[in-house]
């Protein structure tokens, strides 16, 4: 089949793509990425699918899993995997609107991974459309927490891909617009100080300042980076009132290694930095962790298959691993050939110039539509 000549069509998928973008999610609105969730569900079941609504947990909104009709259901199949969570908080939208000037389209989670997401979905309605029954049966899963590690649903993730064939996540594009077929380890940590609180008019040298025990500590974490094992601190906050030494400051921490064995050290590292006995004590706990995924054979002979469909489709799809996670990680880290950065090429994202190529829409839509209709 020539997956060139289906018929999508570049202004109508901005137009379904809008809605998206203008309903902003970011990750600890549980309400805002339910209502998200709720137009994703919509467009699924217009589009055929069978929808399934996860409850959330620990504070994070659910789940939505699709499954569409198809001889073989049950089977293993194919799951496309995004989610749809930002880090974007509330109210970026009037920074940064939906705006499409030429060959660019602005909007927070335009890049990631919204656009992705639709693109894939585009992909499975443009196949139904045509009358093309896909090999394999397709379930498609939306998650609510993935910018700040998956902690709610890595275990429904697990679970959804458990006995699949495939995995493809519409991620952003890598740079060179290519695909990621392995990822780096992630761990999070949070740190607090707990120190001394006294009046800081009466004479602040008399407490001690969980504030300036924090500053030396990132000093002390940013220097555990080496070649093997980055460190950095995102998130700082302490204190309570400007008249009083800070009694407690917290920090949340990231490291990421291209080895599991790299990362496990790091982790070692990071937790020696305990101390109950100081005068200022310095508590370190770990949080979550995305596995390293390196490229196996079927990885790699997935990433072939897609890249020559690209080639038919006029462009390259080089493939390497990626630094930043994604729930790739873990359906990589099982073992089940995997594929990344399927989604649409840009920049800027996590910024407020995020944004993204419009002419990537049709085409990846037409790349993911071409894995579907052929892989088996």
């Amino acid at each position: 089949m020539d997956f060139n000549a289906l018929p999508f069509d570049t202004d109508d998928m901005l137009k379904g793509l809008k809605p998206w973008i203008e309903c902003e999610s970011p990750t600890h609105d549980t309400a805002a990425v339910e209502r998200m969730l709720d137009l994703a569900a919509f467009d699924l079941v217009a589009s055929g699918a069978k929808i399934e609504r996860i409850p959330g947990r620990n504070g994070f909104a659910g789940c939505v899993r699709a499954t569409f009709p198809h001889p073989k259901a049950g089977q293993p199949g194919i799951v496309i995997a995004g989610h749809f969570d930002t880090v974007h908080p509330m109210g970026t939208l009037q920074q940064l609107p939906f705006k499409r000037e030429g060959n660019q389209c602005w909007g927070p989670g335009i890049q990631d991974m919204k656009g992705g997401n639709y693109l894939a979905l585009e992909a499975i309605r443009q196949l139904i459309k045509a009358g093309v029954e896909t090999p394999l049966p397709v379930t498609v899963l939306f998650t609510p927490d993935e910018e700040v590690g998956t902690p709610s649903c890595r275990e429904i993730i697990e679970a959804t891909a458990a006995n699949q064939r495939y995995v493809l996540v519409p991620e952003p594009a890598r740079p060179d617009g290519g695909v990621t077929w392995g990822r780096y380890a992630i761990a999070r940590y949070k740190v607090e100080t707990r120190g001394v609180p006294v009046h800081a008019g009466v004479d602040p040298r008399l407490g001690k300042s969980a504030i300036a025990e924090m500053a030396r500590r990132i000093g002390e974490i940013e220097q555990l980076t080496d070649d093997d094992c980055t460190f950095s601190v995102g998130i700082i906050r302490g204190g309570q009132w400007v008249n009083c030494v800070a009694s407690s400051c917290y920090a949340e921490v990231l490291s990421m290694a291209k080895r599991q064995d790299d990362l496990d050290q790091g982790v070692t590292r990071m937790m020696s930095l305990n101390d109950n006995a100081a005068a200022v004590q310095t508590v370190v706990t770990r949080t979550v962790t995305r596995p390293v995924w390196e490229p196996d054979v079927a990885c790699k002979a997935l990433h072939k298959h897609a890249q020559s469909l690209a080639a038919e489709l006029g462009f390259d799809l080089p493939a390497a691993m990626s630094g930043g996670g994604s729930d790739g990680n873990f359906t990589g880290a099982m073992g089940i050939p995997t594929l990344d950065s399927l989604g649409v090429r840009g920049a800027g994202l996590h910024t407020l110039n995020e944004h993204i190529e419009v002419d990537s829409l049709p085409e990846r839509g037409k790349l993911v539509a071409g894995l579907l209709a052929t892989l088996k």
